[in-house]
């Protein structure tokens, strides 16, 4: 299915994001055997948006996260499209990775960062390079100041968007900015040799 027609059916909150994550996914042009993390589920949109470019995802959030950002039916809504046969859902903490070292060649998050209390998030991190693959990649994606302002219309609570570039100072990571209409995505790598 294309991105377009699973905007048609999933609607404005899926489109709010999943046109600058999918312009990123297909940038990135991974290989379609790529093992695939999503952090932070919540209605699902970057691990459907992942699995509607050919990928199967693992995907997660803490169980007792009781935020409206999260459990927010992702599996209703890879129905909706078909592709819930490629998510696989596990409930886990972000500072806690259920995984082996060096599993994944790609983590995604998409507006996750900044729901992560801010003393745990260089933690975050060291858990995304232990789960990573060297070679592989970590992707984050953080609400630009005009989708912070969108939200803020309906959760006037609704925290700062959070600067990936912070927390990976010492972390032996070089970070790439594409910026997006809504949301803008850092890709970071590993530098060679860690």
């Amino acid at each position: 299915m294309e991105i377009s027609n699973a905007i048609d059916i999933l609607g404005e909150k899926f489109s709010f994001s999943a046109i600058d994550t999918n312009k990123v996914i297909e940038a990135l042009n991974l290989p379609k055997t790529a093992k695939i993390l999503d952090i932070g589920t919540g209605m699902g949109s970057l691990a459907i948006t992942l699995a509607l470019n050919g990928y199967s995802v693992s995907t997660g959030e803490p169980k007792e996260d009781e935020s409206v950002y999260a459990n927010q039916g992702w599996h209703n809504n890879a129905k909706k499209v078909n592709v819930e046969h490629l998510i696989e859902f596990n409930a886990f903490n972000a500072t806690k990775i259920p995984y082996e070292e060096n599993v994944f060649d790609a983590i995604f998050s998409l507006g996750t960062l900044h729901h992560i209390e801010e003393s745990s998030r260089i933690k975050v991190f060291q858990e995304f390079i232990r789960t990573t693959k060297p070679n592989g990649i970590i992707c984050l994606f953080e609400p630009n100041q005009k989708a912070i302002n969108l939200i803020r219309a309906s959760d006037v609570s609704h925290p700062d968007a959070a600067d990936p570039d912070e927390y990976i100072k010492g972390l032996n990571l070089t970070s790439k900015k594409i910026v997006g209409s809504n949301f803008d995505a850092f890709v970071l790598k590993r530098i060679e040799g860690t």
